[in-house]
C-alpha cells in the first residue's frame, strides 16, 4: 500500500510508535527542553485545581463567603434558603455548595452573604456572641 508523501517505510513508523509508546504512556512531559512543561501551581495561587468550594471540607468561612458572593451578588437578599438555592442553581453553583444549603432550616430567612457563610460553615455556633 503506497502512503503519499511519507518519508519513512510503514515498518520504520511502527517502529518509532512502538518507541515512544513508553513516554506517552508514563505521564512524565515528553519535551526535552524544561521551560515548555507547565510550572506547577504555587501557594497562594487561587483554589482551581482543588475543585469547586464546599462548605465543612477544607474550605474556611472567608473562601466561602467570597464564591457566595460571587454567585449570589447582593439582590438576593434577604430571602429563605429555598430562595437562595433556586438563586444559586441559576448562577451555576458548584452541587455540593447547594446541597449544603439544602439543609439548612427553611424557616430561617438570611439578611446577607456573611449570616449565610456562618451558617454553611457552622461558624456562627463555634463563637459568635453577636444575636442573629
Amino acid at each position: 500500500m503506497q502512503r503519499g508523501s511519507d518519508r519513512l517505510s510503514v515498518h520504520r513508523d511502527d517502529e518509532m510508535k512502538h518507541e515512544l509508546q513508553g513516554l506517552l504512556r508514563s505521564g512524565h512531559p515528553t519535551r526535552t527542553e524544561e521551560w515548555h512543561d507547565p510550572e506547577p501551581t504555587a501557594d497562594d495561587d487561587p483554589q482551581v485545581a482543588g475543585g469547586p468550594v464546599t462548605p465543612g471540607g477544607t474550605a474556611s468561612l472567608a473562601t466561602v463567603r467570597l464564591e457566595l458572593a460571587r454567585i449570589l451578588g447582593r439582590s438576593a437578599f434577604p430571602a429563605s434558603p429555598r430562595e437562595l438555592t433556586t438563586a444559586l442553581r441559576r448562577g451555576y453553583a458548584p452541587d455540593a455548595l447547594v446541597e449544603s444549603l439544602e439543609r439548612l432550616p427553611r424557616s430561617t430567612r438570611y439578611a446577607n452573604v456573611q449570616q449565610l457563610a456562618e451558617a454553611l460553615t457552622g461558624a456562627g455556633e463555634r463563637g459568635s456572641t453577636r444575636d442573629g
